[in-house]
């Protein structure tokens, strides 16, 4: 009985301890690839306080004697609300008690904090331990062995200091300030001798890696390190000698797995340094440059083979936490949508991003590009050397991260020009003396690690590469640019060019990757929230006809607060494309597929009736599979819909295309004859294999542009008179917020509550004898307000980055904001001289691919004026009363009446998804 009351009180504790550790923000160890057995976390609430005046140092805020009177959840960043509290000052102090485990006993003990920007000071039992400065890497400080009471309550204090420096990195902190701790604080066990790093560098062609391990200070006298790793059978022993502080060592792994992306096999990996006990993990990957096969044109390699890079720029930021993710989940999750997309690959910008994320890279297998944050100073001696100082603590922390292929030390220049006086005036530049420190940062980083690629700088705005492993660049244009811009890239790109390199540097074999792109600074002014998918479209239509450029990166995976241009929307909730209302089925994963076929830039065209049109087609295979023959079938299908917005499908046939392993060719076109009637056609294209698995879906659309008759026959041989009115055509309108017309009439919005009201001719020769009915049919949608469109409103000033800017994503005139998961209804009534045919809602106000003729029709001046918005069809009968009225009259009264405040938007011929304007339909006898 007495053994069974120890083990439940044993149990109870260790229940409490497991409680204790997962009641709390991210209780999960930090780093799966650096965990140590006996660890503490100390993420949770502790006591807070604001320090405006500094005054916390003389007054001995240390020594934990005094009460603070705010509580922070940590890790959250003061000012995020997650955190609890408020951004009220540039120095802060946190405190709480902690507790060292009794079984500790004997062991050194340290604190570790993932990061928090940016000088630190930590303080235990009221003696100082000491201070860190910087704002994204870990550090640490051990307990002293005199002050630990093991089971007893003792308190630590930490002060930061986060005044900003324009030497500190401090990136893109704009979108929210990453102030004081941010990433989870820990205690830690250790023996007395201990690791500090264990690297792994996997060598796949010769089936080893090899392991680099290092120590804090000279081993004391012969240590052995052992090494269990996963899957490989014998144990691995090694010895590091009194007095060395690294040892390196191969290791065979006999029949490896490889890491890819579609099978990230981690090796997992136990260490032992006498009672220092380590976990970690490597992949089996190689990353290194290759020809695209059967071409002279350098691409990154992953395991000796070509990767068509598609990637998405990742700000990395959160809502509520900021710089902090607030779960596990959420950071597994932001990997999982860049997959569920088609990407292979994610930018961390201008951060050094969270252990746990980057684990969740590896494991689920997603490419990592690393980038080191910027400074906003000037590159003089305080900035350089605090980012040399970083640069090899940001390798040392990701160094065994199978998913970061590249290291990239700058981004367009930032912190990198200096201010001269040219014609007597203050101007940046970028100095020859500047571009000679950042070569000597590439080398630095090459020498600190050879397995990857570096690169100098991603330029952008007139800056050149000096010496570099990736020739990227930055481009941002409508989709209507992307043709001409590719164009004369890969004429001036080449070995030996000087094109893109600053004076004295040449092109080299550097993969070329347009490193930034998108329609959000393609136009003036940029975009604001707009449906990013048509130019997106346009211009991944494009980059496949140009295998030269070896993949490319889009901005961005999801929004920022003042940039709406991502996949996701800031909250990752999702945004609507459209693609699937034009290939059933279809979506962004189909314009990131390995096997693509292209019909260019241009993927709406106007053309007359029963023009034969040719269509242009390029294959792109960016994958070696061999198991599809030597041809593939392409299915072409010609659908869309006439000028009453009546689903139509005209021809269909198929089309063998040829097909090899890495295949960038231009094949025969198509000759399609368009429809004799007004319509949009969609020339659907589905690329199959044999047994008819589909590989990739596309289309193109034309616009078939006729005069509509005033009188047809129907195919059941029905007479209809059709009365057209152009949307601001109507002749009264009254709204509670405003009215205003959009391309001089093309659309016409109302917002909030009101009616439009159109007096529509009704024509002598149609009488009572000769009517059998009426109908009515327009395009329309619920119209909201946006900041744009409301008078008063103005940007907020400053630079974004640095917390300035609009935070409202509909106030840039260029803005619609794209369909999404938040709905903005309204019901309009409908009434034909005062006789009521019905109420009709309206889900939303949308704006996506299905906005063709806003899209098609929008003049190409780097302006866009609700561009992709669409409404919905609508059809009502015309009441008999009414109809009797308007013979009697000669008029039909038509009035569109919102109660609420819902508004409405009514489309013409060449606006939204439909070729025609609101129409009345009478049948005739």
């Amino acid at each position: 009985m007495l053994r069974f009351s120890i083990y439940l009180c044993l149990l109870l504790f260790g229940m409490q301890t497991l409680t204790a550790q997962t009641n709390i923000p991210l209780p999960e160890h930090p780093r799966p690839d650096w965990e140590r057995t006996n660890w503490l976390n100390l993420n949770g609430d502790w006591e807070f306080r604001f320090d405006k005046e500094d005054a916390g140092l003389k007054q001995g805020w240390g020594k934990g004697t005094q009460k603070f009177p705010l509580t922070i959840h940590v890790p959250f960043p003061w000012g995020a609300p997650l955190s609890g509290v408020k951004d009220e000052a540039d120095i802060a102090w946190y405190q709480r008690t902690i507790s060292i485990p009794k079984d500790w006993k004997g062991q050194r003990v340290f604190v570790v904090i993932g990061a928090s920007d940016y000088k630190t000071t930590v303080w235990f039992g009221g003696k100082e331990l000491g201070s860190f400065e910087g704002g994204y890497v870990p550090f640490e400080f051990e307990l002293p062995a005199a002050s630990l009471k093991a089971g007893a309550s003792q308190k630590m204090v930490i002060r930061v200091d986060d005044v900003r420096r324009d030497y500190a990195l401090y990136g893109k902190q704009g979108y929210g300030n990453a102030r004081g701790i941010w990433q989870t604080i820990y205690l830690e066990a250790r023996a007395n001798d201990y690791l500090e790093t264990l690297h792994f560098t996997p060598d796949i062609d010769k089936g080893k890696v090899q392991v680099t391990a290092t120590l804090p200070k000279p081993a004391s006298q012969d240590l052995a390190l052992k090494l269990n790793i996963a899957g490989v059978s014998a144990p691995v022993s090694q010895t590091i000698g009194k007095g060395q502080t690294q040892l390196m060592f191969d290791v065979s792994i006999p029949d490896f797995k490889l890491w890819t992306l579609e099978n990230p096999h981690l090796y997992e990996v136990e260490a032992e340094l006498g009672a220092d006990k380590i976990k970690s993990y490597f992949g089996m990957r190689k990353i290194s440059v290759v020809n695209l096969p059967g071409t002279n044109f350098p691409y990154v390699a992953l395991n000796n083979q070509p990767i068509y890079l598609q990637l998405a720029l990742d700000q990395s930021y959160h809502p509520e936490g900021f710089y902090t993710f607030p779960t596990d989940e959420f950071m597994k999750n932001e990997i999982k949508l860049a997959k569920d997309i088609g990407l292979n690959g994610i930018r961390t910008h201008i951060k050094i991003d969270v252990p746990r994320k980057l684990y969740w890279a590896d494991k689920m297998g997603l490419l990592i590009m690393s980038d080191l944050p910027n400074f906003w100073g000037q590159p003089n001696a305080e900035a350089r050397a605090e980012s040399e100082r970083v640069l090899p603590q940001l390798i040392k922390r990701d160094f065994n991260h199978p998913a970061i292929f590249s290291w990239i030390l700058f981004n367009e220049t930032w912190g990198l020009k200096t201010k001269v006086e040219e014609n007597g005036k203050k101007v940046d530049k970028y100095l020859p003396e500047t571009q000679q420190w950042v070569v000597s940062m590439y080398r630095k980083a090459k020498a600190l690690d050879p397995s990857r690629l570096i690169e100098d700088n991603s330029i952008c705005c007139g800056a050149g590469h000096t010496e570099t492993d990736l020739n990227s660049w930055h481009e941002y244009l409508p989709g209507y640019g992307w043709e001409d811009y590719l164009k004369n890239l890969t004429t001036k790109t080449y070995e030996g060019s000087t094109f893109n390199f600053e004076k004295g540097y040449k092109v080299g074999r550097q993969p070329n990757i347009n490193s930034e792109f998108g329609n959000v600074w393609g136009y003036d002014g940029s975009s604001g929230d707009v449906d990013w998918t048509w130019d997106y479209h346009r211009s991944v239509n494009t980059f496949r006809k140009y295998p030269l450029v070896a993949g490319w990166l889009y901005t961005e995976h999801h929004d920022v607060i003042n940039e709406w241009n991502g996949y996701f929307k800031f909250d990752r909730t999702q945004k609507f494309t459209g693609l699937e209302a034009f290939v059933p089925g279809m979506s962004l994963k189909d314009l990131h597929a390995d096997i693509y076929v292209t019909t260019g830039q241009d993927i709406s065209h106007s053309v007359r009736p029963t023009e034969v049109v040719q269509v242009p087609l390029t294959i792109s295979s960016m994958t070696g599979r061999t198991d599809l023959g030597n041809e593939l079938t392409l299915k072409v299908e010609l659908n869309g819909w006439d000028a009453f917005g009546q689903a139509k499908k005209w021809q269909s046939f198929t089309k063998k295309v040829p097909y090899s392993p890495w295949i960038q060719q231009a094949i025969a076109p198509l000759y399609v004859v368009m429809p004799s009637e007004k319509s949009v056609a969609v020339l659907a294209l589905t690329l199959q294999d044999a047994k008819g698995n589909i590989l990739s879906r596309n289309f193109n659309m034309y616009i078939i542009e006729k005069p509509q008759a005033v009188e047809i026959v129907t195919g059941g041989g029905e007479k209809q008179r059709l009365l057209t009115i152009a949307p601001n055509k109507f002749s009264d309108a009254k709204w509670s917020m405003k009215q205003w017309d959009v391309l001089d009439g093309l659309k016409v919005n109302g917002a909030g509550s009101g009616y439009f009201e159109y007096k529509i001719k009704w024509p002598t020769d149609l009488k009572a004898d000769n009517v059998n009915g009426a109908s009515f049919i327009m395009e329309a949608s619920a119209k909201q307000l946006f900041g744009k469109d409301k008078s008063g409103d103005v940007k907020i000033a400053d630079n974004y980055m640095l917390g300035g800017g609009t935070f409202d994503n509909s106030l840039n005139p260029n803005s619609y904001p794209m369909t999404d998961e938040t709905k903005f209804p309204s019901d309009v009534a409908i009434s034909f001289n005062g006789v009521a045919a019905g109420k009709l809602n309206l889900p939303d106000d949308p704006a996506d691919h299905q906005g063709v003729l806003s899209w098609h029709y929008q003049p190409q001046n780097r302006k866009l004026r609700e561009a992709g918005s669409y409404g919905y069809r609508l059809e009502v009968n015309v009441p008999n009363e009414a109809i009797q009225k308007a013979i009697q009259s000669g008029e039909l009264v038509l009035r569109l009446a919102v109660e609420g405040d819902g508004g409405l938007a009514i489309y013409g011929e060449k606006f939204g998804m439909y070729p025609f304007d609101p129409t009345v339909i009478v049948k005739v006898k």
